[in-house]
């Protein structure tokens, strides 16, 4: 007897096997109808949710993008912390530290992923730009930062640190990595205003 589920189960479900697939098969080596096996589901049933297998690709990414999402916003809202602190919580909770996460990441390294990874660097930027802009100006009301520019100075930030600490873009060595974190961590004190050392938990995190 087939069981029925809710539109948002069936769903969920779909992308907890693609992305079991994507992980352990490889994003290109798994096709719409190893899915549709798995599931255990008609191919009428998968295109009334995803029109290909590049959008569930999407659809699982905007997942993970949710998650950090969701935590930063979590962080920022918290009354007991002081700016620097929500800044360093947060960028930890953006870490690929889950398996499937670095997995999927790894699978948007890929060349022929490479339009999905841009966009879901361009998406995690737009979203944490807004919580991360209040975070500052949090600081600038603490007096910990001095900037005339907040969410410019964010974007600024996120852009330049995502780019280029991208692994998948770049493939520094371990020496070059350090020594640009040390230029970056200066890059950020000094646009922020901030004293010297403000940030120095990054490196220290780096270094680990």
């Amino acid at each position: 007897m087939r069981i029925s589920k809710s539109p948002e189960e069936r769903k969920k479900e779909i992308l907890d096997v693609a992305e079991e697939l994507f992980t352990t098969k490889g994003y290109s080596q798994t096709t719409i109808n190893d899915i549709l096996r798995k599931v255990g589901i008609a191919k009428g049933t998968f295109y009334y949710y995803f029109k290909s297998k590049e959008e569930v690709m999407d659809a699982i990414v905007e997942r993970f993008i949710e998650i950090g999402v969701k935590a930063a916003e979590k962080i920022a809202a918290d009354p007991t912390l002081k700016a620097p602190e929500k800044i360093f919580q947060i960028i930890m909770v953006q870490n690929p530290d889950e398996s499937g996460k670095d997995k999927m990441i790894e699978e948007l390294h890929q060349v022929n992923n490479a339009e999905m990874h841009q966009k879901s660097l361009v998406e995690t930027i737009v979203q944490l730009t807004p919580i991360l802009t209040m975070v500052i100006e949090q600081g600038i009301h603490e007096g910990i930062f001095k900037t005339p520019y907040p969410k410019e100075t964010v974007e600024v930030l996120l852009v330049s640190s995502s780019f280029l600490f991208d692994e998948g873009i770049f493939q520094w060595e371990p020496a070059e990595l350090m020594q640009k974190a040390i230029a970056f961590t200066h890059i950020l004190e000094t646009t922020l205003g901030a004293e010297k050392g403000s940030f120095s938990y990054l490196l220290k995190k780096l270094g680990q």
